[in-house]
């Protein structure tokens, strides 16, 4: 990013910012997150319905409606069912919270210390193992750095339970497909939701367009509504002019 000798300030249009951090011309200037009520709400609407698809069963009566099958099944408490949510940012704390109010049990897990009254925080490697110990459904919503590329893997997904399913609405790179594919195959995962790919759209004959236990969304979990976004960029652009500290500038040594 060359040819702007007067730039003050970048601010960037979504919530992640790990493809800017990836040009090696930016230059030193402070770089400031889209944070937006439209963009966390949107992502929490997003979690809610996944999460809610999952546990309502809704592919089961798909399948029992293609077989010509009525069969009845009542709900169980959501109170039963222990949601994990990685990474507790603006969006991922949203996400914890809205979950939380639909009396599901929520749990979380961060890289660097969080406290929260109303959710169960672990933390950073050795929180890992037992935060996924006894989830039914993974969420990530982790900011994609050097520390968390790759992090849903083998490892992660030996450490759920058997039947355990994941939603992914962070980054496609924080996914080793192999190791999903392998678990969903053997049985021990019960399936994925995948809204954020490492190549978009994922190649025809990636195995995910076809598989039976995976459902794939076109990176479309959140958004932001322009006339609503715009207000914090302008008045991010206004406190620039007036010589005062930006909101949402991002560590660019932690990345995010």
């Amino acid at each position: 990013m060359t040819g702007f000798p007067n730039l003050k300030a970048i601010f960037s249009l979504g919530a992640g910012v790990d493809g800017l951090l990836q040009d090696r011309t930016l230059p030193d200037v402070p770089l400031c997150r889209m944070v937006d009520p439209s963009l966390t709400k949107t992502m929490s609407d997003f979690v809610l319905m996944a999460v809610l698809h999952r546990f309502r069963e809704v592919d089961r009566y798909a399948r029992d409606q293609h077989a010509g099958r009525w069969q009845f099944a009542i709900p169980r408490d959501t109170a039963d069912c222990a949601v994990g949510i990685m990474g507790l940012g603006e969006l991922g704390l949203d996400a914890a919270r809205t979950l939380r109010s639909r009396g599901f049990d929520v749990r979380a897990w961060a890289r660097s210390p969080r406290a929260f009254s109303d959710i169960r925080v672990f933390q950073d490697a050795e929180g890992l193992e037992p935060f996924l110990s006894e989830l039914e459904i993974l969420v990530c919503m982790l900011p994609l750095t050097s520390a968390t590329r790759g992090i849903l893997d083998k490892r992660v997904f030996e450490k759920l339970p058997k039947g355990a399913y994941l939603i992914n609405v962070a980054r496609g790179g924080h996914l080793v497909d192999d190791d999903l594919l392998a678990s969903l195959d053997a049985g021990h995962l019960g399936g994925a939701l995948l809204d954020v790919f490492e190549t978009e759209p994922p190649d025809l004959d990636h195995r995910f367009w076809r598989h039976p236990r995976i459902s794939m969304t076109p990176h479309v979990a959140s958004y932001c509504l322009p006339e609503i976004a715009a207000r914090g960029v302008v008045a991010n652009y206004e406190r620039l002019i007036r010589g005062e500290p930006l909101e949402h500038v991002v560590d660019r040594a932690r990345g995010y």
